[in-house]
């Protein structure tokens, strides 16, 4: 079995990742892409080849490695096991829950981010914003979707305050169930384009992909009428095929998102307050009491709102939080590694 590039590329293949192989390897291996994440395995799909393979696996170098919906794997043409995971071309993670300080992948190898939010309770501007870094992060097309327009008078309204979150945001506000409304999104669905899915439980995610795929594949629930808060139906990510040829990725439902190693996306996204932190009189400025504070003078002057300017100084506290928490554990986890090989090697001497 040899890889095909043409037949690849139905698949999302593009000379990224052609450019990580060498012309004999695609005589050496098969590619497959991981299309859905269960506990204990990972579906894969490539031309005339769809099975379940382990979660976990060893890269060629005997190196412990594992991958998210959307990856690009290379596996045995005898054994159809998997023996390398190739570079990533984007990748969204967050910091897991719990208390151990670990990255939860999301998905990888994204081309465009639907940000999904509704016309009702759900629409939040710090969350949007906190989507918006993730996708600066990773270098992907953010677009903020906003659905259940027709259940309000006037949609533009949040159109317009989505808008000014970040300048040339691409906004789209639709009917999900509706086709002729979400043929907005076509451009972004086409062969070989990948679009990620993300937002809170109830804003209408599995509706959209029902409909963009013409199935009724994903089972929607509907929101609670006292807080517009929705109940989780999707529980893993799954990559479908979407009619245009695209793929699509769905998401379990995520109200609250720890940010980690996303200082690139935060700048990007706040480049307004970025500027100013230029002009401060002192490089170490923090924009508390300084005297000289380009972003302090912007506040008081009403150049830049003060709520900007909170959630803005909460992500950038929080991502340095748990991006230096991270780093400690792996530290951590290197120096008792490390502690554990010396004592193997005292022991068989």
């Amino acid at each position: 079995m040899t890889i095909h590039l043409d037949d690849l590329a139905a698949y999302g293949w593009n000379p990224f990742f052609s450019a990580q192989l060498d012309p004999d390897d695609f005589s050496k291996a098969v590619a497959v892409r991981v299309i859905a994440v269960h506990r204990n395995a990972l579906e894969v799909a490539g031309p005339d080849l769809a099975k379940k393979v382990p979660p976990y696996f060893s890269d060629e170098n005997g190196n412990p490695d594992n991958a998210t919906v959307g990856d690009w794997l290379l596996l045995d043409p005898d054994t159809l096991h998997p023996f390398q995971r190739l570079q990533r071309k984007s990748l969204f993670q967050r910091r897991a829950a719990g208390t151990q300080n670990k990255s939860q992948l999301i998905a990888a190898n994204i081309d465009t981010l639907f940000i999904v939010t509704s016309c009702n309770q759900d629409f939040n501007i710090a969350r949007l914003e906190r989507y918006l870094v993730m996708a600066r992060e990773a270098d992907v097309t953010p677009v903020v979707t906003i659905t259940k327009a027709d259940q309000v008078d006037n949609a533009q309204d949040y159109v317009q305050a989505a808008a000014k979150l970040s300048p040339g945001l691409l906004v789209e506000a639709l009917n999900a169930r509706d086709p002729k409304c979400i043929e907005h999104l076509a451009p972004w669905c086409a062969k070989g384009q990948t679009v990620a899915m993300i937002g809170s439980s109830g804003v209408g995610k599995s509706t959209l992909i029902n409909t963009l795929s013409g199935t009724r594949k994903i089972t929607t629930q509907g929101i609670r009428e006292d807080d517009a808060k929705g109940r989780h139906t999707t529980s893993g990510r799954t990559l479908y095929r979407l009619p245009g040829g695209g793929w699509i990725i769905d998401t379990p439902g995520m109200r609250e998102l720890q940010l980690t190693d996303v200082k690139a996306g935060i700048e990007t996204v706040f480049a307004d307050i970025l500027d100013l932190q230029g002009q401060c009189k002192f490089n170490d400025c923090q924009h508390e009491a300084e005297p000289g504070c380009a972003v302090l003078a912007a506040l008081e002057k009403g150049d830049l709102e003060a709520e900007r300017y909170k959630r803005w100084k909460k992500l950038a506290t929080e991502e340095a939080l748990n991006t230096s928490t991270q780093s400690e554990r792996r530290n951590r986890d290197r120096a008792f590694g490390k502690t554990i090989k010396t004592a193997i090697k005292n022991k068989r001497r």
